[in-house]
């Protein structure tokens, strides 16, 4: 018996399907929810997939699945993409960044909206962001991912008219470590329209962008 009860109408309810936070599961609980959202065409979107979990799904199940090593996702079932790329943006400090810009990207292409990520523009050498900040005010909403003490997220935010959406990262040492640093900044940024995530939450992010982005629609 399954041990699991699938949310199917969750999308017309929230306006974003359920993801799958994979983490903890057994091979066979995910296996049979691959199984089941297959089996009935159901859209499907897998968060903290890690590569172990990922090799021991059958391989014709793999065959039916995108994954993305880097952001540990897997979709099936994936809308076509509807919305023009000027929506949503994604920047990140550092290439330590980027499985959770990337878990935020992949979300956003699962429920039909691409999102550019501008990545390697932290505050540490300035004039990267100051090289991109005409293209990045061009969106609007920005996601912005940052470790170590957060910066980005207030220097970013007092230079477009965008809201921010933060995600602070695990990414640090000492008192950076784990993200707390960054979540802490993000929570008291001097500059107003930052709007904040859990640590490494690019798909609470990403799920903010959407259904505010929908509220227009």
């Amino acid at each position: 018996m399954a041990n699991f009860v699938w949310d199917a109408e969750r999308q017309k309810r929230t306006g974003v399907a359920e993801a799958v936070f994979c983490s903890g599961k057994s091979a066979q609980d995910l296996a049979d929810i691959v199984t089941h959202n297959i089996a009935h065409s159901l859209p499907l979107l897998m968060t903290r997939l890690t590569q172990a979990q990922w090799q021991s799904l059958p391989i014709s199940l793999q065959q039916q699945l995108s994954y993305d090593q880097v952001s540990q996702t897997a979709c099936a079932n994936t809308p076509n993409i509807t919305q023009e790329p000027q929506h949503v943006c994604i920047v990140c400090a550092g290439t330590s960044d980027l499985s959770v810009a990337r878990e935020a990207q992949r979300t956003l292409e699962f429920n039909g909206l691409a999102a550019p990520l501008i990545a390697d523009v932290g505050v540490a050498g300035l004039w990267r962001l100051m090289d991109r900040i005409e293209e990045i005010r061009r969106y609007k909403i920005i996601i912005a991912v940052a470790g170590m003490e957060g910066a980005l997220f207030s220097v970013l935010a007092g230079l477009v008219s965008a809201p921010v959406i933060a995600v602070p990262s695990a990414v640090g040492y000492g008192v950076s470590e784990n993200g707390q640093a960054a979540l802490t900044s993000a929570l008291s940024s001097c500059a107003p329209g930052v709007l904040t995530v859990n640590i490494n939450n690019g798909f609470g992010a990403a799920v903010a962008a959407i259904k505010t982005l929908r509220q227009f629609e």
